[in-house]
């Protein structure tokens, strides 16, 4: 069974309600009609009811099962408006500007979620991942201790013999550029947490650079170290280790001899890059060289599961984002 049939699988055990905000799109109607034929979640989507049931008739998708809820003319719109008031006042914002705000459904959608009628939400097919995050940031905010967003990849490989039986996390291949030491630490400790959710696995973290233990010196280098040193300080539970090279991190023949005695050296199922761009060529490698399935990227660091999707997306990968953010709500419930 592959990564995401397994996902599939644990989300349809429990499901959970996600709201989908561009409910009119095609792809997001067909996506939610297949989400709840094969109950993987409860599904709400938002939007003009007349254009929602032209892009099923447009697909062949039956919504029944799924709630369609046109939020400009919804009776709780003024508690919403009141709701998002209160979260942003601090920042600046006027009650005006909040209801302008509200008339996007993402907003709305993300309100949903953070006030408990939704447990996560999947956007971005017709929104840019900028504009996606930022309302997940306005609306539902970061996590408790936690500073920033970031993303990461599940990337399921042919081989099984590495990470757990083939997949593994690759983080931060998406969202933070070029992250501090207190913010690599952050990514870290998230994705650790994203393992145990996703992959059902204890996480193993490899913080990685080009120096393994010590073998070369530079200020790149140590700023790995130090988000090492602060994950251990701050979550001792995890089992973590750097600086180390991805051959070190990834192979028991390399890893006896660079870093003896590591318990995360050629065992690592969690990777973490040192920025944006290495995250972001080590999975498109991954993907394109070793024939590996990219599923991605998935944010993490948000108080309560809100994902997104590429503009490009097909409707399967819609009802991939779907589980996955059910799953993410379910591990939510289970240690909160």
């Amino acid at each position: 069974m592959s990564i995401l049939d397994q996902i599939r699988q644990r989300a349809s055990s429990s499901q959970q309600h996600i709201v989908l905000p561009e409910g009119e799109d095609p792809r997001t109607v067909a996506a939610a009609s297949a989400a709840a034929r094969h109950r993987l979640a409860r599904i709400t989507i938002l939007g003009s009811e007349d254009k929602i049931r032209t892009a099923a008739q447009q697909t062949g998708s039956d919504l029944g099962g799924v709630e369609v809820i046109d939020h400009t003319r919804a009776n709780d719109f003024d508690k919403m408006v009141s709701l998002l008031y209160e979260a942003r006042r601090a920042k600046g914002m006027t009650l005006d500007e909040a209801r302008n705000a509200l008339r996007d459904p993402l907003y709305y959608g993300d309100l949903m979620v953070r006030s408990g009628r939704a447990d996560g939400s999947v956007a971005g097919a017709t929104n840019t991942t900028s504009h996606t995050v930022r309302a997940a940031l306005h609306c539902i905010g970061v996590r408790s201790g936690f500073k920033l967003v970031s993303s990461f990849f599940v990337m399921a490989l042919r081989d099984q013999t590495v990470g757990h039986n083939g997949a593994m996390i690759f983080a931060d291949c998406g969202v933070v550029i070029e992250p501090s030491a207190a913010e690599l630490a952050e990514i870290a400790i998230a994705s650790a947490d994203s393992c145990r959710a996703l992959l059902s696995a204890e996480p193993r973290v490899a913080m990685l650079s080009f120096s393994t233990k010590g073998s070369a010196r530079h200020r790149l280098i140590d700023k790995v170290v130090e988000a090492t040193r602060t994950v251990k300080a701050r979550a001792p539970q995890i089992e973590i280790d750097g600086e180390l090279q991805a051959d070190a991190a990834l192979l028991p023949v390399i890893a006896e001899s660079k870093a003896p005695g590591s318990r995360v050296a050629g065992r690592a199922n969690v990777l973490i890059f040192p920025d944006l761009q290495s995250g972001n060529i080590a999975y498109k490698l991954t993907e394109r060289l070793a024939g590996a399935a990219a599923i991605g990227p998935i944010l993490q660091g948000l108080d309560r599961p809100a994902n997104d999707l590429s503009r490009g997306c097909k409707a399967e990968d819609i009802i991939d984002a779907i589980a996955i953010t059910a799953v993410q709500a379910q591990a939510r419930k289970a240690t909160s």
